[in-house]
């Protein structure tokens, strides 16, 4: 399959796109950067300089991916979601040898107009609310929203949030077992531990 860029797009020397790649309208890819296979890149995005973006991800209208931030596969960017790189950014002060690096696990969403602060981990399968902002790491499959963003459940593989059903008048069990009404999928939980028993996808 070949790569597929809109000609209003301009995309840096030395990056690299997978096959099977599309890059949309105004969106710019500086050099380094690495880009996997299937990935839809959408209008107005800017990727690098020396990102790595896994295969099959969707970076939506209005994102801006700078270095020190990492995807793996199959992650989604909901529409204008924010990356940063410095903690505490001045203009007149260079701290380009202070980027903290983020990283977003294999099928991780972020939804729109989120805000990721840098130097924090979202776990695989996990998923950012809209217009949330993640100052901590998030757990594998963690169900995170608000301002600051907190942890408040969890969800399949499929993207359904997991319902406790293990509840006796408003106090959680001490261990349960969860069950995705979309897909089957089955998921141990406690208060200390989150996994997976048989996910059907």
């Amino acid at each position: 399959m070949e790569v597929f860029i809109h000609p209003s797009s301009y995309v840096d020397e030395g990056v690299e796109i997978g096959s099977g790649t599309k890059i949309w309208h105004f969106s710019h890819i500086l050099k380094g950067s690495k880009i996997g296979e299937n990935c839809i890149i959408g209008q107005n995005v800017m990727i690098g300089p020396d990102v790595s973006i896994g295969n099959r991800c969707k970076i939506q209208n209005n994102v801006s991916i700078y270095k020190g931030v990492e995807l793996e596969d199959d992650v989604f960017c909901g529409p204008s979601c924010v990356f940063t790189n410095v903690v505490n950014p001045r203009a007149f002060i260079e701290r380009k040898q202070e980027f903290k690096k983020t990283l977003v696990k294999k099928g991780a969403t972020i939804g729109a107009n989120a805000t990721i602060v840098c130097g924090t981990t979202i776990g695989k399968y996990a998923l950012i609310g809209a217009g949330s902002v993640i100052t901590k790491d998030v757990p594998d499959y963690g169900l995170v929203y608000g301002n600051p963003g907190r942890l408040m459940g969890y969800v399949c593989k499929c993207g359904t949030v997991l319902v406790n059903k293990g509840v006796v008048k408003g106090k959680v069990l001490e261990d349960s077992k969860l069950s995705c009404e979309y897909c089957g999928s089955i998921y141990f939980y406690d208060k200390k531990d989150f996994y997976p028993i048989n996910e059907k996808i």
